[in-house]
């Protein structure tokens, strides 16, 4: 499954994504963990030392992901022509979670949070260059996480993770089309829960399942407040915690430690996700559908090429 984990800056998505890869992991599944946020912490969350070799930054060097992806697909004529949209077609390299491929040997490093070899697949959108400073938006980067998500062949018990930028940010491409589920992190507060409202305003007409997740309740009154401001797309609460509040001070403590309530709290996320049904024809469907989209409003002129031509009709995922 391809989970995405958003909300109000200071919300916790990067604790919550992280605590929900980690506990999937605990339990020996694999899981991939993307660090789609303009700022860099999930490494650190996870468990990586401040001094473990620094991971590549897919937003910088995404043509290596095109090359590998593209493979003999007859509709891609080079890596120019392929854009953050380009739906994969006949000829192009699907990938899997738990496979060797030149992206994972380049991008990918592993982390063992609990240090008992059960391992954390990690990948990074990465800051900034010097060159795009003043002249980029960071959807130039997260380009690189849909164009990857978009050939990505994921199945049941198998976890992509992707903490993703603060806000509606999301919404500026397809790429909040490319999960399974997508969790809101709301804190207990009226700001934190407009930022939920205006994220499923924006995805009320393309068919994405979005769920809330309570963060940093400190009582039963918090609980009671999101509970009537968010309804029953509330999951649960994460409860303020010694646990959590280490994990957000840099210090790695092992997750059997974390809370009883909290751990709960984790089992019914996972529940949640569990329960989601894939559907590979809509995730095509979609993807082409934001690809024409994209095409026509800048990436046609941008290349000088017709890219809607990109759609293989007869294109069909399979594992």
């Amino acid at each position: 499954m391809k989970i995405a984990f958003v909300g109000k800056g200071g919300s916790g998505k990067t604790t919550v994504s992280s605590l929900v890869a980690r506990f999937c992991a605990s339990k020996g599944f694999p899981v991939m963990a993307i660090d789609a946020d303009i700022n860099q912490h999930m490494a650190r969350t996870l468990g990586m030392s401040i001094d473990a070799v620094a991971v590549p930054s897919m937003g910088i060097e995404i043509d290596r992901i095109k090359e590998y992806l593209r493979g003999t697909n007859p509709r891609i004529s080079d890596n120019a022509s392929m854009i953050k949209t380009t739906p994969p077609g006949t000829g192009s390299r699907l990938i899997k979670v738990t496979e060797k491929n030149p992206i994972y040997d380049y991008f990918l490093k592993e982390i063992s949070p609990e240090g008992s070899g059960k391992t954390i697949s990690f990948m990074a959108v990465g800051p900034f260059d010097e060159g795009d400073l003043g002249v980029k938006c960071y959807h130039s980067k997260t380009g690189s996480v849909e164009l990857l998500l978009n050939h990505l062949i994921d199945k049941e018990e198998e976890y992509v993770v992707a903490d993703m930028t603060a806000g509606a940010d999301s919404f500026a491409s397809g790429l909040f089309t490319r999960f399974d589920i997508t969790f809101v992190i709301v804190e207990p507060t009226v700001k934190s829960v407009a930022v939920y409202n205006q994220y499923k305003e924006y995805a009320r007409d393309h068919s994405v399942l979005i769920k809330a997740i309570g963060n940093k309740a400190e009582n039963e009154e918090d609980e009671a407040f999101l509970e009537d401001a968010v309804g029953s797309d509330l999951v649960t609460c994460l409860s303020m915690s010694s646990f959590i509040k280490k994990t957000d001070r840099g210090v790695h403590v092992p997750l059997k430690e974390i809370e009883t309530e909290n751990h709960n709290a984790l089992s019914k996320i996972v529940s949640e996700i569990n329960s989601c049904i894939k559907d590979w024809p809509k995730f095509y469907m979609q993807a082409a559908e934001f690809h024409i989209k994209n095409a026509k409003s800048w990436a046609n002129e941008a290349v000088g090429k017709d890219l809607t031509k990109q759609i293989d009709p007869d294109f069909v995922f399979s594992r």
